[in-house]
């Protein structure tokens, strides 16, 4: 059975326009309420919150970007650059060694020099990493291009570690997951279009090696510097950890003896791993048998998926109003152990929807994952961000796994890794996210 075919000529930037206006506009609603009430109760600092919270917010749909063109650099540096499957994940191990490597520096610097800091210093690692795409392009290095990448996701690591907890405390804690997983939501919309630029750009008739590369990657630095002058211009609420309303016999026990949190360490670990695995592979797995389309139709596929999963992190969003996150993280993490399953034991073209269906009901967790391993940390907050920003690295180390299994059995085989680290997102969603008896 044959795929349908994706019309590769159509012209996208209305309908990108479309998303974005229908997220912002929609956003804006759920916003406010996620703001109707605060810390302190007042209409004063519903309003100090709402400007920064939109203004951070802006960095999510930024780093989704760079992580949405991340997974089409696979499949267009194994063809320009020569290099097989298993090397071409070392992007990955670059990209997400990164945030192993830096979140908990991060995490001090921001503990000592604040929120806003934090971000002008990843913002502006964001930019260098970007230019620095140029002069790889030029000398056609991967080596380059992975030092490069690691630079820009050192940035990234900053924005993270900075941007996850100060969304989950900007306003009541029983509506922190409310609020991240919509800020999130922004990060669907920038993964959603950066294939659609590489598919355009890398694969697509205008296509012309690495000059591409070079183009989009200048430009993400221009605007990101744009970005950081903004933030310097700006002035954001500073939180201290000590008046973030918790229960106080929680936060008088050290930090990792909050099993929520250490369970969340190892639940990120192992989500993150699968949602890379499961991106970095999707082109491969398109362009093989049995679904066998060609690769810029395969990038539009992926971009359709991104899609959504933005699309899935605002129906998450509104679905606990109803259901309580954990639980919704649970019913997921189950339905994406059977859809993988589909994907390695059925070899029909029809996989591939799937294969996309993943996507969806990924699109909650890892925000879910991270509010609820910060519940009730008080004054452990910041740095107990870096530590699950940290687990990250599980985006480096599995892919190459994935990568291993693809070469020496198949792609569709390779699927069952991101099976089994579906089995820990749905055991912390039913029992890990537990917090200690107060």
């Amino acid at each position: 059975m044959e795929v349908p075919r994706i019309k590769v000529r159509y012209n996208f930037t209305p309908y990108i326009a479309t998303v974005i206006f229908y997220h912002t506009t929609h956003s804006y609603s759920m916003a406010v309420q996620a703001f109707g009430t605060t810390t302190q109760n007042s209409n004063e600092d519903s309003r100090k919150y709402f400007f920064p919270f939109i203004l951070v917010t802006s960095l999510f749909f930024l780093w989704g970007l760079s992580y949405g063109l991340l997974d089409v650099l696979n499949k267009h540096f194994q063809e320009t650059l020569h290099i097989t499957k298993d090397k071409s994940t070392l992007l990955q191990m670059a990209y997400f060694g990164a945030y192993f490597l830096v979140a908990l520096p991060a995490g001090l610097f921001m503990h000592k020099f604040g929120y806003k800091k934090g971000v002008i210093i990843g913002l502006v690692f964001y930019a260098c990493g970007a230019f620095l795409f140029y002069p790889s392009a030029v000398n056609e290095s991967f080596n380059f291009f992975l030092l490069s990448l690691f630079i820009l996701a050192s940035g990234l690591t900053f924005l993270e570690t900075a941007a996850n907890p100060y969304v989950t405390v900007l306003g009541e804690a029983k509506t922190a997951e409310f609020r991240l997983n919509l800020a999130q939501s922004f990060n669907g919309v920038g993964s959603f279009i950066g294939p659609i630029i590489a598919a355009n750009l890398f694969f697509g008739d205008q296509s012309e090696g690495l000059q591409s590369v070079k183009v989009v990657y200048i430009a993400i630095g221009i605007v990101v510097c744009c970005v950081a002058i903004l933030f310097w211009k700006t002035d954001l609420p500073e939180i201290k950890e000590s008046n973030i309303e918790t229960n106080t016999a929680l936060t008088d026990i050290p930090l990792l003896q909050h099993r929520n949190f250490t369970n969340a360490v190892i639940a990120q670990f192992f989500y993150v791993a699968a949602q890379v695995g499961i991106a970095a592979f999707f082109i491969n797995y398109c362009t093989e048998d049995p679904v066998h389309i060609t690769n810029e139709k395969a990038a539009y596929f992926l971009s359709i998926s991104l899609l959504l999963f933005t699309v899935g992190r605002f129906a998450g969003t509104a679905l606990m109003k109803k259901i309580a996150a954990h639980q919704l993280l649970f019913i997921y993490s189950v339905i994406n152990i059977i859809l993988c399953c589909i994907i390695v034991f059925a070899h029909t073209s029809l996989n591939v929807y799937a294969l996309m269906a993943i996507f969806f009901f990924e699109s909650i967790m890892f925000p879910t994952i991270f509010a609820l391993g910060l519940k009730n940390l008080g004054h452990h907050t910041k740095k107990a961000a870096s530590f699950i920003i940290m687990s990250i690295v599980g985006g480096a180390i599995m892919p190459y796994l994935m990568g291993l299994i693809a070469a020496h059995f198949s792609t569709a085989t390779a699927y069952l890794v991101p099976a089994c680290c579906f089995v820990i997102t749905a055991w912390y969603g039913s029992y890990g996210h537990k917090p200690n008896p107060s």
